[in-house]
């Protein structure tokens, strides 16, 4: 059994504290596969710019990001708040370049001293980390670490009235538990225009009905050498440097490693930039 005591690292962390890790929570309104495509192939523009980058699966289901890469079998975050692995060994290379990490595998924490023990245990691996995305869910009205609800969250949508409406119910829900706050909007799967119009009119109706400020992250066409690069077992990026939908992801990369995206913060931009 790792002896992991996290009052002594946190004490560690705090004197030894270097600049604030960036977390950005990824919910998402299209099918899960779209989500882990869009996470991987992000992650891997990220890593190839030179960031150091966490893909972190915090899904209580099996179709997380994790699962897509198939690291879906070892052992979890939560083995390491329990004391049953160190926390090296709950991380994975993954061939596109950055680190990935399971924070539960699905399964329950067993009261509030262990949900605390993972949130000490998410803290001291994000501040090994530049930059952490996190593959969501918030069906149950919680997050399994609090610092999720504070971090950025960036809402995937597609060009689909079905996507459209389950998203704008996503917000107004994140808007009910966590109160007001700025939300980072996604389009994939849709060309530029179309992705603008998609974020116009959820934009006028988040600020309309629930004063919210909706925030847009960019962009990524649909593109067939997404599902190419994905049964090479690679990001698109890498295998097909020139499609559409890898500049599109170069850009994103280049906006989300914008240090502190004081436009998420703030809240107050209703600009589409693609």
């Amino acid at each position: 059994m790792a002896n992991f005591d996290f009052d002594q690292a946190e004490g560690l962390r705090r004197m030894l504290a270097g600049p604030t890790p960036r977390i950005v929570t990824f919910l998402s309104a299209t099918p899960q596969d779209d989500k882990a495509a869009m996470l991987v192939n992000l992650g891997a523009s990220l890593a190839r710019a030179g960031n150091d980058v966490l893909l972190m699966d915090a899904c209580a289901s099996a179709h997380g990001v994790a699962s897509r890469l198939g690291l879906d079998d070892g052992a979890s975050l939560l083995n390491v708040a329990r004391q049953e692995c160190a926390l090296n060994q709950v991380l994975y290379e993954a061939p596109q370049g950055f680190t990935v990490a399971s924070m539960t595998r699905g399964e329950a924490r067993r009261g509030p001293d262990e949900a605390r023990r993972l949130a000490k245990a998410f803290d001291v691996l994000v501040r090994q980390t530049g930059m952490v995305l996190v593959d969501g869910e918030f069906d149950g009205g919680a997050f399994p670490v609090p610092v999720m609800a504070s971090a950025e969250i960036v809402v995937q949508v597609s060009n689909n009235a079905r996507s459209i409406t389950a998203a704008y119910a996503m917000i107004k829900r994140l808007n009910h538990e966590l109160g007001r706050r700025p939300f980072g909007i996604l389009v994939t799967g849709a060309s530029e225009t179309e992705a603008k119009v998609v974020y116009d009119n959820m934009a006028q109706a988040a600020s309309r009905y629930l004063a919210v400020n909706l925030v847009s992250m960019g962009s990524v066409p649909a593109d067939e050498y997404l599902q190419r690069a994905a049964r090479l077992g690679r990001a698109v990026v890498d295998a097909f440097p020139l499609a559409g939908a890898s500049v599109a992801f170069r850009q994103l990369a280049g906006r989300f490693a914008l240090a502190g995206s004081p436009s998420m913060r703030a809240g107050s931009q209703h600009q589409f930039s693609a």
